[in-house]
């Protein structure tokens, strides 16, 4: 005997179950369906490609120096040998960097205060007319000689002359030329023939730049005597 109560029929149940995978489905097609929030592709380049230009931009006017400038060598200050060359850089600082070597020269009166500590000097911009060598097809190069200072960009150059473009702190003249590094393989031979030559001569040390038409400078070899190192 079959029973026909609803209670022991199957099929309910099943197409109740079967009922809720169209719903399911729906309810995924809908969530792949939405429409996408993320921002177009140009918001997240952008940016990165102006850092980029930025950061390549920092070094295009030292190189156009580099290829514009004229050549001239500068004679480095006294420095204690044992200090020049320490880990991976080296610091110089040069004759022309000592305010009190500036300051007897002709056009010092109209830059140089009495009192460096409150001149109103500080921080401005001084250029220092460089006079090549009557002679400089030597090894090594002899130093162009400083022979007047301005405070505004000379327009009168001889042609055996360039400015050179620094800025005073109060008590000296940076030129961004002071701060050097070297590669590693080549630091151990370059501090061996610092230490060796000072010992015999303070000032045997000159350093090749090259200078723009703006008084802009960037360096380009150091001499330790007769011995040349590229930066």
């Amino acid at each position: 005997m079959t029973s026909n109560s609803p209670i022991n029929d199957p099929s309910p149940k099943t197409e109740q179950t079967t009922s809720l995978i169209p719903k399911a489905e729906q309810s995924a097609e809908k969530l792949t369906s939405a429409p996408s929030h993320r921002l177009p592709a140009w918001r997240l380049w952008a940016p990165l490609a102006l850092q980029a230009g930025l950061i390549l931009a920092i070094p295009a006017p030292d190189a156009l120096t580099y290829v514009t400038g004229r050549q001239v060598t500068l004679q480095t200050a006294p420095v204690d040998p044992y200090d020049l060359l320490r880990g991976y850089s080296q610091t110089l600082s040069y004759d022309i960097s000592e305010s009190e070597t500036l300051e007897q020269l002709p056009g010092a009166e109209n830059f140089f205060d009495a009192d460096p500590i409150v001149s109103k000097s500080i921080g401005k911009s001084i250029y220092v007319v460089l006079e090549a060598p009557k002679s400089d097809d030597v090894k090594p190069p002899v130093p162009w000689k400083p022979v007047r200072v301005s405070a505004k960009q000379p327009t009168d150059l001889a042609n055996n002359q360039i400015a050179l473009k620094g800025e005073y702190t109060g008590w000296r003249v940076i030129y961004g030329l002071e701060t050097y590094y070297m590669p590693e393989d080549r630091r151990n031979q370059i501090n061996a023939d610092i230490s060796q030559v000072q010992r015999q001569n303070q000032q045997a040390f000159v350093v090749e730049v090259r200078i723009d038409g703006q008084g802009n400078s960037v360096p380009v070899s150091l001499w330790v005597s007769d011995r040349n190192y590229r930066f």
